[in-house]
C-alpha cells in the first residue's frame, strides 16, 4: 500500500528576533510536532526548513518557509508542485487575531481573513481548499487583550508569560489533532480541536 503524502506548514517570519512571537505560533507549533517525532529541521530547499519522516502510517514533510509571511505561498507551492500534494492534504497552521487566546480551530476553505501568510497561499495554491489550523492570539482591545498596543506591534511581541503557558498546555492536544487529521481526516480532527474555545 502506497503512503499517502502531507505537507504540514507553520507559518511565521524567520529569524531569532520574532522567534517567540504571537504571529509565530505556527513554527512553534510544528517545532512541536518535529520535537514529539524526534525529528529536526536540518534541511533547507526553496527558502524553506523542512524535514520529512514516515509516520501515523503517511509520508509526512514538516515545513517553515523562510521567506516573510506575505511570501509563504511561494514556498508552499513549490514543495506542493515538485512532490505532487494535493490541497487537501496540506495542512497550515497560524496565528489568528479573532480568536480569544488559545482557542484552537480547523477549517477548510474560505478567505485570508485578513491574514497575509493565507493570502500568499491562496494566490500561489490557486486554490482555497487547504486545510489551516487556527490558534487564538487575541485582538488588542478586546476580551481584556492589550488595548494599548496597535494591532501591528502587537503580533510581533512575544507571548507573555501567560500565553505562553496556555500555549504549552495545547502543544499534546495540538500534536494529537494534526495525527488525527493525517490518520483520519479533517472532519475527525475537528471533533478534537474545534471544542477547545
Amino acid at each position: 500500500m502506497v503512503e499517502e503524502t502531507f505537507l504540514i506548514v507553520g507559518l511565521g517570519n524567520p529569524g531569532a528576533t520574532y522567534g517567540e512571537t504571537r504571529h509565530n505560533v505556527g513554527f512553534l507549533v510544528v517545532d512541536a510536532l518535529a520535537r514529539h517525532q524526534g525529528l529536526s529541521f536540518d534541511s533547507g530547499k526553496w527558502d524553506g526548513l523542512f524535514c520529512r519522516a514516515s509516520f501515523w502510517g503517511a509520508r509526512i514533510f514538516l515545513l517553515k518557509p523562510q521567506t516573510f509571511m506575505n511570501l509563504s505561498g511561494k514556498t508552499v507551492v513549490r514543495f506542493a508542485d515538485f512532490f505532487k500534494i494535493p490541497p487537501d492534504h496540506i495542512l497550515v497552521i497560524h496565528d489568528d487575531l479573532d480568536m480569544r487566546p488559545g482557542r484552537l480551530k480547523l477549517v477548510s476553505g474560505g478567505g485570508p481573513g485578513g491574514h497575509n501568510g493565507i493570502r500568499s497561499l491562496i494566490q500561489c495554491l490557486g486554490s482555497k481548499e487547504f486545510f489551516r489550523l487556527k490558534y487564538g492570539i487575541g485582538k488588542p482591545g478586546q476580551q481584556g487583550v492589550h488595548a494599548e498596543i496597535p494591532v501591528e506591534k502587537y503580533v510581533l511581541t512575544p507571548f507573555s508569560q501567560d500565553e505562553k503557558k496556555l500555549l504549552e498546555e495545547r502543544l499534546e492536544l495540538l500534536v494529537d489533532g494534526i495525527e488525527m487529521f493525517v490518520k483520519s481526516g479533517g472532519q475527525q480532527a475537528m471533533n478534537i480541536l474545534n471544542v477547545v474555545k
